[in-house]
């Protein structure tokens, strides 16, 4: 009875173990060999003991760059995977990044922060919610829906740019038109003395543990049978429609998911500096997420966080040591690796590595690289 027990519950943990490596691994998803695994931990432990070997202004930075591939996975999982290349990620992440000051300041924290984020969050899916109804619903062709939601964006940007003035006071928090809003509060959790609040090494880690799960969350996702369709949709729409899936709703759902984890990204954003503008929107801040996707790698998860990091702390070091020129230097950089490798950086890496490896066995490839299956 006892060995009867023992192989049901065996078999359970089998069967646990299996769905979640089935979870995690598939098609649409870069990465599922015992390698990149590895080098996941190791890149993740790497990033955890970040505040004990680095200064603090540095990992503050880091903070920001963390919040900023938040952004950059909002905008993977429409572009990428869906095929719906939007300029508007920065409209809802601006959305959420006001509404937080909003609340924040007229609420007492913690609980104001709280139901800042809460709230701030749920407007940014709702925003994209409306707008992507009127867009997919309303017919519009792929290369004018890119147009619309950058048209938001500076619509967006030159309301937000002429709320300076008492009337644009909404209780104690001022809009501040183009000097923006200052004295946003920190993310806190908790009553009382008792609260924890999201500043330094805390608000590092709060959001490197939320990228984490975002990450694992997508890869599951994607790997799933709605991935699937997302998947199918970016590749033929209108064949994927004929095999009778909803493709509006599905872009619908994606678009308005899209947007909230954008409007997540703009909470812990405007927390890291406590202060948020209309440059926030502007074309070049637009611009960025689609460039941040694009070098890393569209159609992978793990390409756009890593270009948005190393994109990101570039442009910071060069700023610093060269000015102006940071922006010319920072965009032929940019242009050479989209030139160089059109599917991406971390693509581009992987089909290196591979070349290596083949090379050093004689030019033999397993299976999977021979048939182009995604393996890293």
């Amino acid at each position: 009875m006892m060995a009867v027990e023992d192989a049901d519950a065996t078999a359970d943990s089998t069967g646990l173990r299996d769905r979640l490596v089935g979870a995690l691994h598939g098609p649409n998803t870069l990465g599922k060999s015992r390698r990149f695994w590895i080098g996941f931990a190791v890149a993740t432990l790497l990033l955890a003991g970040y505040p004990v070997y680095m200064l603090e202004s540095a990992v503050t930075n880091m903070s920001q760059f963390l919040a900023l591939a938040l952004l950059a996975l909002s905008l993977a999982v429409v572009w990428g995977f869906t095929g719906i290349l939007s300029f508007g990620q920065v409209a809802f992440f601006g959305v959420a990044g006001y509404t937080y000051g909003v609340v924040g300041i007229n609420v007492a924290s913690p609980l104001g922060t709280m139901a800042g984020l809460l709230v701030a969050v749920a407007l940014a899916a709702l925003f994209a919610f409306v707008l992507g109804y009127f867009m997919f619903y309303g017919g519009v062709s792929d290369v004018y829906v890119t147009i619309m939601t950058l048209v938001v964006v500076l619509v967006l940007k030159t309301f937000l740019d002429q709320t300076a003035g008492d009337q644009w006071t909404i209780g104690e928090a001022a809009l501040g038109g183009f000097n923006g809003m200052p004295g946003i509060p920190n993310l806190a959790f908790g009553l009382g003395e008792t609260a924890l609040v999201l500043e330094g090494p805390t608000l590092f880690y709060a959001a490197l543990v939320t990228l984490l799960v975002t990450y694992l969350g997508l890869r599951a996702l994607l790997n799933s049978d709605y991935g699937r369709v997302m998947v199918a949709i970016r590749e033929d729409p209108e064949r994927t429609e004929m095999l009778g899936y909803n493709v509006k709703r599905v872009k619908l759902t994606v678009f308005t998911f899209g947007g909230a984890l954008a409007g997540l990204a703009g909470v812990f954003y405007v927390t890291w500096f406590n202060y948020i503008s209309p440059s926030e929107l502007s074309l070049t801040a637009a611009s960025l997420p689609v460039i941040w996707v694009a070098v890393g790698g569209r159609k992978t998860l793990l390409g756009p966080i890593v270009a948005t990091i190393l994109i990101e702390r570039l442009g910071l070091a060069l700023s610093v040591n060269v000015g102006d020129w940071a922006f010319v230097i920072n965009g032929i950089l940019l242009l050479v690796i989209i030139l160089l490798l059109p599917e991406g950086l971390i693509p581009g890496v992987r089909d290196l590595a591979d070349w290596i490896s083949s090379r050093r066995s004689g030019g033999e490839t397993d299976d999977a690289t021979a048939t182009g299956e995604v393996a890293e």
